[in-house]
C-alpha cells in the first residue's frame, strides 16, 4: 500500500526551495501555494530566510516533523538528505524531482538504491527521481504547467516521462479532457505504473473515483501485477488505455523457430494488453482520442453514421472507420425520405449524411433526432462541423450540446475549425464537452475502444495434463532442442493429437517404419532447423525403393542425426507455437501454417495461460480465418479442436516453464481432426 503521508499530507516540505520560480525547487513551491494546500507549507534552502513569502530552514535538522518531503536538490546530496528526514523528521512521503541518478551513471544508480533502503525501511513512499512530482486534489506537488483544474470524473494518469505527462495535458485539455490525479513516476525506483495502478485499483470507489485510466510505459517489469490490476479495475467499470513505447524486437533476428522469430517483445506487451483489456494507442494524439471517446457512453454496436456539410472530410473518416472494422451502413428506408424532405436540395441521406455547408442548426437537430430515433441500424454518429468563418456558429454548438446530453445513442463531435471557431469551440468545452479535431484519428481511436476485448476470465479451467510424466522428460533432457521422442512423450502427455511416426538410422529401418505406417510417408531430417531450406523434407514418398533411395541421400546432408518418417496426411496448414518472452512469461500464437505463416505472417498471439475464449478469439482474428471457416465449397477446420490444442499447449507451458520456444508447424485441421504433424521443443533449465 502506498503511504498516506505522500497521498493525503497533511505536511510537506520543498528541500531546495528558491524565489526563482524558473527553478524546478522555485516552480514546485509556486504550485503548491497556488494550488491552496491545507497544510502545513516548509522550505529549505541554504541562503535564504524566507522563500516565496514563507519562513525557510537552512538546515533539514531545524525542521519540524513533516509528512512529505519534495527535494530538488542535487543528487548527491539526497540520500543523507533522506536519511535525516526519514529518521529525523518522521518523513514518509517522498517525491524526488532530481536528475541524475539510474538514468545517468552507475554512480547514480548506487546513490538511488541508497535511497530506496531508507525509504522502506521506514515503510515509507517514493515518487521518482527524475519527475515532474505528483498532482492530486490534496497538493499541486509538480513544477511544470500546466495544471488543470482537477475533475474527480477526469483522467487518472500514470506515466513513466514526465514531459510526455506535461505534453499530453497541454494537447487535452484544450479539447476538453480533464484530469482527476497525475503521477510522473519517473525513474520509478519503488512506485512504477504497477504499483500507482495497484493503489488506483485497491482503493477505489465507485461512487467518487474516475473511470479513466490513462498510461505511458517506457517499461513493464511486473506484468502480472499490471494484468492482476487493469483486469480488476476494468471489472469494476473502468476504461483503460496505454502507450508502451521502447519495445524493440531486435531480439527476434536471433531466434531460430518461426514462432521466435514472429514473437517480438512488442508483440508479448500486445498479448498482456489485450488480455487486461487495455486499449493500446501508438503516441500522445491517439491516447488523447481513445480518453476522449471514453467519455462518451458506450457504443452497442459498429454501426456509426456520419453526418457533415463537408463532404471531403466525411469520406476521410468513412474510410478511416471502415478500414479500422467500423460499419458506416447504407440507409434506404421510408424514413430516409422523410428526412431528405426537411433538408435543402443535394442533400444526401444515404450515410454519409451530408446537409451542405448552407445546412442549418435546425436540420442537423432534425438529422440526429432521426439518426437516434427512427434509424435502428445505427448505433452512434459523428457529427463534423467546422466553419470557413463567415458567420459564428454558437447555435451549432448549442444544438450539439442538447443533443449530446438527450440523445440516447453517443454523438462524437469532430469540430475542425479549432481558430476560426476558438470562441465558439471554447463555449462548448466550458459546458463538460470534450471534442475531437481530426476525423480519421478519431475513427481510428473509436474503433480501437471499440475492438478491444474485455478482460479474460479470472476462473481459468486448464485441460487435465499428466504432469508427473512432462516433469520427468524435461529432467531427463538436455537444453537447447529435444529429440523427436521427447517431443512425442510430451504431447502424448497433454493429449495433443499427433501424426504417427517412427526415427530412423537406417535404410532398412525406414523401409520396415514406413510399411508399418502405411504408404505414401513423408520423410523429414532431424537435426538442421529448417528442413526445407536444406532440400531436408520429402512428401508423397510411395513405395520401399524410395524410401532406401531417399534415406540414403538425407542422411547426408550436413547435421543430420537421423531420418523422421510420418505417414502422409492432408487437410489445411496450420501453425501454433510458444516463446518465452521474460518478464512476460509465454506468447502463444496461432495462424496458417507451412510456408504461409513466413509469406503472409497472419498470425493472433495471446498471453499463457489462456482459456478457450482467448483461443477461439485468437482464431477468428485471423485474415485468413475464412479459409479456417471454409470457403467455395472446401471444408474448413474444426474450430473446436484448433482451440483445445492451443489449451493444451498451454498446460504443458505452465507444467514445463522451461520450453523457451515450441513450434507445432504444420497441424493439418480438417473438419474432424487438428493432427500435429511436426514440431520443434527448445528447453533452457537457467
Amino acid at each position: 500500500m502506498i503511504h498516506q503521508a505522500l497521498l493525503n499530507p497533511k505536511s510537506i516540505v520543498v528541500v531546495g526551495g528558491s524565489n526563482d520560480v524558473h527553478k524546478p525547487g522555485g516552480a514546485v513551491l509556486r504550485n503548491l501555494i497556488e494550488g491552496n494546500f491545507q497544510g502545513k507549507l516548509y522550505v529549505t534552502n541554504l541562503k535564504e530566510t524566507e522563500v516565496q513569502g514563507i519562513k525557510s530552514f537552512q538546515d533539514v535538522d531545524q525542521l519540524p516533523d513533516v509528512d512529505l518531503a519534495i527535494l530538488a536538490v542535487a543528487a548527491k546530496f539526497v540520500p543523507c538528505t533522506i536519511e535525516m528526514l526519514a529518521y529525523g523528521k518522521n518523513t514518509r512521503g517522498f517525491i524526488i524531482l532530481s536528475a541524475g541518478f539510474s538514468e545517468e551513471s552507475a554512480e547514480g544508480k548506487v546513490l538511488e538504491q541508497q535511497v530506496i533502503e531508507i525509504v522502506e525501511n521506514v515503510g515509507g513512499s517514493l515518487i521518482g527521481p527524475n519527475c515532474i512530482g505528483v498532482l492530486t486534489p490534496a497538493y499541486h506537488g509538480v513544477f511544470t504547467k500546466p495544471i488543470p483544474k482537477l475533475d474527480p470524473k477526469g483522467c487518472d494518469f500514470i506515466s513513466g516521462s514526465g514531459a510526455t505527462a506535461v505534453f499530453i495535458m497541454e494537447a487535452g485539455i484544450p479539447k476538453g479532457l480533464t484530469f482527476s490525479q497525475v503521477f510522473s513516476v519517473g525513474n520509478s525506483a519503488q512506485l512504477g505504473v504497477e504499483e500507482i495502478l495497484a493503489h488506483l485499483d485497491e482503493s477505489f470507489d465507485p461512487l467518487t473515483s474516475s473511470r479513466i485510466k490513462l498510461l505511458y510505459i517506457e517499461t513493464i517489469s511486473k506484468p502480472q501485477l499490471l494484468l492482476k490490476h487493469a483486469s480488476s479495475l476494468i471489472r469494476k467499470g473502468c476504461m483503460i488505455a496505454a502507450v508502451k513505447a521502447g519495445s524493440s524486437d531486435a531480439g527476434s533476428r536471433a531466434a531460430s523457430s518461426h514462432t521466435g522469430a514472429l514473437v517480438s517483445p512488442d508483440v508479448a506487451v500486445d498479448a498482456l494488453l489485450r488480455k487486461a483489456g487495455i486499449v493500446r494507442c501508438n503516441g500522445r494524439e491517439d491516447l488523447i482520442s481513445v480518453a476522449s471517446v471514453f467519455t462518451y457512453p458506450e457504443l452497442k454496436g459498429d454501426n456509426i453514421a456520419v453526418i457533415t456539410h463537408a463532404g471531403g472530410p466525411a469520406v476521410m473518416l468513412t474510410d478511416a472507420l471502415s478500414n479500422a472494422g467500423m460499419h458506416v451502413p447504407h440507409l434506404e428506408n421510408k424514413a430516409c425520405g422523410e428526412l431528405l424532405l426537411q433538408l435543402y436540395p443535394g442533400s444526401s441521406v444515404a450515410n454519409p449524411i451530408d446537409f451542405l455547408a448552407t445546412g442549418t442548426a435546425q436540420q442537423l437537430g432534425t438529422i440526429l433526432d432521426y439518426c437516434d430515433a427512427q434509424f435502428d441500424e445505427i448505433d452512434g454518429m459523428a457529427v463534423i462541423f467546422g466553419t470557413p468563418g463567415l458567420s459564428t456558429v454558437f447555435d451549432v454548438y448549442d444544438l450539439l450540446d442538447n443533443k449530446m446530453r438527450s440523445s440516447k445513442k453517443p454523438i462524437f463531435p469532430i469540430l475542425p475549425s479549432g481558430l476560426t471557431a476558438r470562441d465558439e469551440i471554447m463555449e462548448f468545452v466550458s459546458k463538460g464537452n470534450v471534442f475531437f479535431s481530426d476525423e480519421v484519428i478519431f475513427g481510428n481511436a473509436v474503433a480501437k475502444v471499440f475492438h478491444t476485448p474485455k478482460p479474460a476470465n479470472e476462473n481459468l479451467v486448464l485441460p487435465d495434463v499428466d504432469v508427473k510424466a512432462i516433469r520427468a522428460i524435461i529432467e531427463n533432457s538436455p537444453d537447447g532442442y529435444i529429440p523427436p521422442a521427447a517431443i512425442q512423450g510430451l504431447m502424448d502427455a497433454c493429449a495433443i493429437p499427433r501424426a504417427g511416426e517412427a526415427v530412423v538410422t537406417s535404410a532398412d529401418d525406414a523401409v520396415r517404419s514406413a510399411k508399418q505406417l502405411g504408404f505414401p510417408v513423408v520423410m523429414k531430417v532431424v537435426g538442421p532447423v529448417h528442413k526445407s531450406d536444406v532440400g531436408g523434407v520429402v512428401l508423397h514418398v510411395k513405395d520401399e525403393t524410395n524410401v532406401s533411395r531417399e534415406f540414403e541421400r538425407m542422411i547426408r546432408i550436413p547435421d543430420t542425426t537421423a531420418i523422421l518418417i510420418q505417414p502422409m496426411l492432408s487437410g489445411i496448414e496450420l501453425v501454433i507455437g510458444a516463446k518465452y518472452t521474460p518478464p512476460f512469461g509465454h506468447t502463444i500464437l496461432c495462424g496458417m501454417g507451412g510456408i504461409f505463416i513466413e509469406v503472409l505472417k497472419d498470425v493472433a498471439t495471446g498471453l499463457s495461460p489462456m482459456n478457450k475464449q482467448e483461443a477461439l478469439a485468437m482464431i477468428r482474428s485471423l485474415k485468413s480465418y475464412k479459409i479456417i471457416q471454409g470457403v467455395r465449397g472446401q471444408k474448413g477446420v474444426n474450430e473446436e479442436m484448433f482451440a483445445d490444442v492451443m489449451l493444451r499447449l498451454s498446460a504443458l507451458l505452465t507444467a514445463a516453464p522451461e520450453i523457451i520456444e515450441l513450434d507445432f508447424n504444420p497441424l493439418l485441421g480438417s473438419a474432424d481432426r487438428v493432427v500435429a504433424v511436426d514440431a520443434r521443443i527448445c528447453l533452457e533449465k537457467g
